[in-house]
């Protein structure tokens, strides 16, 4: 897309979402994926297509890996400042538009969820304007630690407990994470 894009609101100026229950929001108002991640799609399904927003992404990003992203990081882009949610949990959606159902479990099992984000203070963003890190959550909970724990591989109530800690951390989780604490 040429020109900037406006960031505010619970989205991009032109982005909408088809079912408001479980996409988009405040929590899910920009959606980021590392464009890193298409080398290993092209390899894995060499008849699809992987380019810029073949996942659904507002944001193709470099650099950016769910190692490296915390819950609560606050970012720049253009001349928004956003804030780090939540991994992606694909719905069966993602595996009909690539006509590939296995596709949304394999998402997840790959360590490559991209992550949304939520708008801190809204502004522009353009093909190209940089996209960078003006904060980091000193609780350190990586986007790709919360994939460890949905999938039942991580149990450390510590992190449970700092990722319940972080601000932008949806309720939906916390409800999630307080009930394992207890469980335990």
């Amino acid at each position: 897309m040429a020109g900037s894009v406006a960031i505010r609101g619970v989205n991009l100026a032109g982005d909408g979402q088809a079912d408001l229950r479980v996409h988009g929001g405040p929590s899910k108002a920009v959606y980021a994926y590392a464009s890193e991640h298409g080398v290993f799609w092209r390899r894995a399904y060499p008849d699809l297509t992987f380019g810029p927003g073949a996942f659904g992404e507002n944001l193709t990003l470099e650099g950016w890996l769910e190692d490296d992203v915390h819950l609560g990081d606050r970012f720049r882009a253009g001349t928004a400042e956003l804030v780090v949610t939540q991994p992606r949990t694909p719905c069966f959606k993602l595996g009909l538009r690539f006509g590939r159902p296995e596709l949304v479990k394999r998402f997840l099992a790959e360590d490559r969820s991209g992550f949304y984000l939520t708008i801190a203070e809204p502004g522009a963003v353009a093909a190209g304007d940089r996209f960078e890190r003006i904060a980091e959550d000193p609780r350190r909970v990586s986007v790709a630690d919360v994939v460890r724990i949905q999938r039942g591989e991580l149990d450390d109530p510590e992190l449970l407990r700092r990722a319940m800690a972080v601000p932008s951390f949806p309720d939906e989780f916390r409800t999630k994470y307080r009930a394992r604490l207890e469980g335990s």
